[in-house]
């Protein structure tokens, strides 16, 4: 009698101690100000439910996008200890106006200049830009430069459809065998965020 009653005995009370942990769990989740349900081990795997976002977490989620994709190229162009390193913010101000991705400059400035380390003197051109043997094109400032670039960048290649490195280079270096695209993307690939 007692194998009969067992398994009897646990089916009938399996509802009853489900609903009793679920509530413990909402207790102990109200209890320690969660806002948040958690699937799975770490937080990143948290999901969260809402009715409708707030303005207010829309703006900080916006804000601190920015901040990171900022913070992002200033430590890039630190480390390398490029002298670009004052305007991360115009480059990123730069990319959002020409509808450029915030990258692009930068990379671009590693392969040509080494970030402005090997360009012409005193031309603040570290993008190679409008360079054909001779012929130099100069900016009397980095800041300048940075947005002429982006907007050529924007008008005579992303507008036209080219915009991925290897879709830029053919018309920007034209003469290369691909290792320009290989390497604007590599740099490219080093400056990706998780947002």
């Amino acid at each position: 009698m007692t194998k009969i009653v067992l398994p009897i005995l646990f089916f009938a009370l399996a509802p009853t101690l489900l609903l009793f942990s679920a509530l413990f769990y909402l207790y102990l989740a109200y209890h320690e100000g969660r806002t948040q349900l958690f699937m799975g081990s770490s937080p990143h795997q948290a999901v969260s439910y809402a009715a409708i976002p707030t303005a207010a977490n829309a703006l900080a989620y916006r804000i601190n996008q920015e901040d990171a994709r900022i913070e992002s190229i200033r430590e890039f162009l630190t480390r390398y200890d490029s002298p670009l390193a004052p305007y991360a913010e115009h480059i990123v101000a730069a990319s959002d106006i020409y509808g450029i991705d915030y990258k692009l400059l930068p990379s671009i400035a590693m392969q040509e200049s080494n970030l402005c380390k090997k360009m012409p003197k005193d031309s603040h051109n570290c993008w190679g830009f409008g360079i054909y043997g001779k012929k130099v094109t100069t900016f009397d400032s980095y800041p300048q430069a940075i947005e002429t670039v982006s907007k050529v960048l924007a008008r005579d290649y992303v507008r036209k459809g080219l915009v991925l490195p290897k879709e830029i280079m053919t018309k920007y270096t034209p003469s290369s065998n691909g290792s320009w695209a290989n390497s604007v993307s590599f740099f490219m690939n080093s400056l990706e965020i998780s947002l």
